[in-house]
C-alpha cells in the first residue's frame, strides 16, 4: 500500500498540471518536470538556461517502477540497479526501446536512471525529468536559499527540505555491464568509487 503524505500530493499534482517544481534530493536541490510533457521539458531547461541538447535523468520514487519501466535491462544490469537503488547515484543504461526521449537529447540509446532515497515522496507515481536546480554551469543548491531567485520565481512548486549534503549522484556508465562487466565512473559524487566497485563487482569474478 503506498500512502501519499502532503508533499507527494502536491508535488504529483504539479507534474500532472504540466509544472515545474523545485524540489529536495537525498544530494543537492533538483528541478523535476513530467518527462512526458514536451512543454513542461522546455520550461525546465529553459527556467535554467540548459541547452536543449544536453541530456537529463529520468527519476522514478521507487526501485520497483523504474525496474517495471525499463523491461529491456537485463539481469545482470538490473541485480546491479536493484544492490545501488535508491540511493545518490545516476546510473547510465542502454536503452534499445528508445524510453522517455524528452530526457535523452538526441541520443534515444542511453538513459539516466535516478533513483533517490525520499521518504516524503516516495508515494509519487510517475516519474519525471530532472536536473539541478541551478543556473547551467552554476553551483549545486544545498540550501533552497542558494536556488537562484530566478529559478524558485519561475518555478510553480518549490518543496523546502532543509540543508542537504550539497555533494551531487554519482554518475555511472553501465551501458556495457551487462556483456562484459564493464563500468565507468562518469561524475564523481556522494558515492565513492571504492563503495561503487563492491557492489558492482561482487559477482564478475
Amino acid at each position: 500500500m503506498i500512502v501519499i503524505g502532503p508533499d507527494s500530493e502536491r508535488f504529483q499534482g504539479c507534474m500532472a498540471a504540466g509544472g515545474v517544481a523545485v524540489f529536495p534530493a537525498d544530494t543537492v536541490y533538483g528541478l523535476a518536470c513530467d518527462v512526458s510533457s514536451a512543454a513542461a521539458v522546455a520550461r525546465l531547461y529553459e527556467l535554467k538556461g540548459r541547452p536543449p541538447a544536453k541530456p537529463s535523468a529520468v527519476m522514478f520514487f521507487e526501485r520497483d517502477a523504474a525496474l517495471a519501466q525499463l523491461p529491456e535491462l537485463g539481469e545482470r544490469t538490473r541485480l546491479a540497479l536493484t544492490r545501488m537503488l535508491p540511493g545518490p547515484v545516476t546510473v547510465l543504461v542502454p536503452n534499445p526501446a528508445g524510453r522517455f526521449p524528452a530526457a535523452c537529447a538526441g541520443d534515444a540509446t542511453t538513459l539516466g536512471v535516478r533513483v533517490p532515497d525520499l521518504p516524503a515522496l516516495r508515494g509519487v507515481t510517475v516519474p519525471v525529468l530532472q536536473s539541478s536546480a541551478n543556473l547551467a554551469g552554476g553551483p549545486d543548491a544545498r540550501t533552497l536559499d542558494a536556488v537562484p531567485e530566478s529559478v524558485r520565481d519561475g518555478a510553480d512548486l518549490v518543496l523546502d527540505g532543509g540543508e542537504l549534503p550539497g555533494t551531487p549522484s554519482t554518475v555511472i556508465d553501465l551501458r556495457a555491464y551487462e556483456e562484459s562487466g564493464g563500468w565507468a565512473i562518469v561524475r564523481a559524487g556522494m558515492v565513492a568509487p571504492a563503495e561503487v566497485a563492491a557492489l558492482l563487482e561482487q559477482d564478475l569474478h
